[in-house]
C-alpha cells in the first residue's frame, strides 16, 4: 500500500495535469522541423509530424489556422512553426497545435524568389525588347564580382586565351551576404555613371555557384532594377549551369557559368585572324583582277584611238557642224516666210474689223436706244400719273377729312386712341375732339350708357 503522503492518480486525472502543466510552462514557441505523415482529411485540419534527425512530434492546425497559408504543406519540406505544447488526454499523446506556419530555409527563399520573379515580369523588366546588343568587339568589359573568388580567375583566363588585347577594368564587391547587393548596385551605377571616362561599353556580373542562399544577394530587387536601368549591356554568369537568378532573367545575356560569360563577350583571336587572313587574300585577288581588266581595257582603247584618229573625228565633226548649218538657214528663211504671210493675214483681219467702223455702228445703236427710251419712261410716267389721280381720289373719298367737313368730329383719349365706346374713358378723364377745324379739349364728367340708336328714337 502506498504511504498516506503518496498522491494516487488516475490516468485520466494525471494526463490533465500534464495537460495543464505543459500548456503553462511552454507557451507560444517556435519549432524548425521536417514535415511527414501530412493528412489533411475533409474536416478541413491539418495533421502531420514534424520531425528532425532525432526526433518527431505530433503537430495538429485546424482549419481556422491553415486558411492562412500562403502555400501548400507537402512531406518533406522543411517549415517554421508558432504553437502550442499540449497533451492529447484521450491517448496521452503529446503534441504541438500549430497556430502558423511558414517555409524554413530555401523553401522561403525559393517562394520569394518566385513572387519577386513574376512581380518584376508583370512590370516588363524581362522582356525582350528591352535587351540590349552585346558588342562584337568591346572596347573595354567591365567584371563585378569578387576580388578574390575562383571566377575572376576563369573570366581573366578566357580573355586572356581569346582576346587579350581587350582593356578590362575590375570592380571588386561583396558577392554573398547583407553587404552584396547594395554593393553591386553602386558598383553598377558608378561604371553607368562614368563609361565613357573608364572606356568600356559591356559588363560582366559573375560569381561562382554556392547555394541558393549564397546566390541570393543576385535575386535582390534592388540589383535587377539597377541591370534594367543600366545604359551599358550586362551579361550575367551566376553560380552553375542549373542555377537561375533574377539576375539572370533581367540582364541583357545569360550565360551558363562566368566562364561562358566571358566567351559571350570577347571574341576568338585566332577566328578573327583567319577571317583577316581571308579578307586579305580575298582584296589581293580582286585588286589583281581589276588591274588586269584595266589593262584589257586599255589595249582595246589604244587599238580605237589607231581606228578613229582625232583628225578624222575632227573632220567629220566640221562636216557634220556645215550640214547643221544649211539645215539651220533653210528652217530660219522658213519660218521668216510663215511669219510673213500670218502678218498679212492678220493685217486683213484688222482692217476688216476698224475700230471707227464699229465706233460709229454703235453711235447710231445707242441713239436708237435713247430715243425708245424716252417714249418709254414719257409713256410709263403718264400712266402712273393716270392711276395716282385715281388714287387720291378713292383716298380722298374714305378720308377722315371729308367726314370732318359733314360737320362730323373724331373724339381721342389721353393716349391718343379713338374713342368708340363709354368704357374707353375714365370721370375727370381729358379728352380731345378734333374738329375739321381744330381741336377741343374737355374733361369728362359723367359717362351715360346711351346708343345713338335709342337717341334717334327718342328724337
Amino acid at each position: 500500500m502506498p504511504a498516506d503522503s503518496d498522491t494516487i492518480y488516475s490516468v485520466t486525472s494525471l494526463n490533465q495535469s500534464v495537460a495543464q502543466l505543459l500548456e503553462s510552462t511552454f507557451a507560444w514557441i517556435w519549432v524548425e522541423g521536417e514535415i511527414s505523415n501530412l493528412a489533411q482529411p475533409a474536416s478541413g485540419h491539418i495533421y502531420f509530424s514534424l520531425k528532425d534527425a532525432g526526433a518527431q512530434i505530433r503537430c495538429a492546425m485546424f482549419r481556422g489556422r491553415n486558411r492562412s497559408l500562403n502555400f501548400r504543406p507537402e512531406n518533406g519540406q522543411q517549415v517554421l512553426v508558432r504553437a502550442k505544447v499540449s497533451l492529447y488526454q484521450p491517448r496521452g499523446d503529446y503534441q504541438l497545435i500549430v497556430d502558423r506556419m511558414e517555409e524554413a530555409g530555401d523553401g522561403a527563399l525559393r517562394r520569394q524568389f518566385e513572387e519577386l520573379k513574376t512581380k518584376l515580369a508583370g512590370e516588363g523588366l524581362f522582356a525582350e525588347e528591352h535587351k540590349q546588343d552585346i558588342p562584337e568587339l568591346p572596347e573595354g568589359i567591365a567584371i563585378v564580382t569578387s576580388g578574390s573568388g575562383a571566377a575572376l580567375h576563369d573570366v581573366l583566363s578566357v580573355i586572356q586565351r581569346r582576346f587579350p588585347s581587350i582593356p578590362v577594368r575590375l570592380f571588386a564587391v561583396p558577392v554573398q551576404g547583407a553587404e552584396a547587393a547594395p554593393a553591386i548596385v553602386r558598383a553598377l551605377q558608378l561604371i553607368d555613371d562614368n563609361h565613357e571616362s573608364l572606356g568600356c561599353d559591356v559588363i560582366l556580373l559573375v560569381r561562382g555557384g554556392g547555394s541558393l542562399e549564397d546566390l541570393w544577394p543576385f535575386n535582390e530587387e534592388s540589383v535587377a532594377r539597377a541591370i534594367y536601368d543600366c545604359s551599358l549591356p550586362v551579361v550575367s554568369g551566376v553560380g552553375h549551369e542549373v542555377d537561375v537568378t533574377i539576375a539572370d532573367f533581367v540582364a541583357d545575356k545569360r550565360a551558363a557559368t562566368p566562364t561562358a560569360a566571358a566567351e559571350s563577350v570577347t571574341p576568338d583571336q585566332s577566328a578573327w585572324q583567319q577571317t583577316f587572313d581571308w579578307y586579305e587574300q580575298r582584296l589581293t585577288q580582286l585588286m589583281q583582277e581589276k588591274i588586269r581588266r584595266n589593262r584589257e581595257k586599255l589595249r582595246w582603247l589604244q587599238q580605237r584611238l589607231k581606228q578613229q584618229h582625232p583628225q578624222r573625228r575632227i573632220a567629220l565633226a566640221k562636216e557634220k557642224v556645215s550640214e547643221l548649218h544649211r539645215r539651220l538657214l533653210r528652217s530660219a528663211e522658213s519660218l521668216l516666210s510663215q511669219r510673213r504671210h500670218q502678218l498679212a493675214a492678220g493685217y486683213a483681219r484688222l482692217s476688216a474689223n476698224n475700230p471707227q467702223k464699229r465706233l460709229k455702228q454703235k453711235a447710231q445703236s445707242r441713239l436708237y436706244l435713247t430715243q425708245r427710251l424716252q417714249r418709254a419712261s414719257l409713256n410709263l410716267l403718264a400712266t402712273k400719273q393716270a392711276r395716282f389721280s385715281n388714287s387720291l381720289r378713292t383716298l380722298n373719298a374714305i378720308s377722315p377729312l371729308q367726314t370732318l367737313e359733314r360737320g362730323y368730329s373724331i373724339t381721342l383719349n389721353a393716349e391718343g386712341k379713338a374713342l368708340h365706346s363709354i368704357e374707353q374713358v375714365k370721370v375727370d378723364e381729358l379728352i380731345e375732339t378734333r374738329l375739321q377745324h381744330g381741336r377741343i379739349f374737355s374733361r369728362v364728367e359723367s359717362c351715360h350708357n346711351d346708343s345713338l340708336n335709342d337717341s334717334l328714337e327718342d328724337k
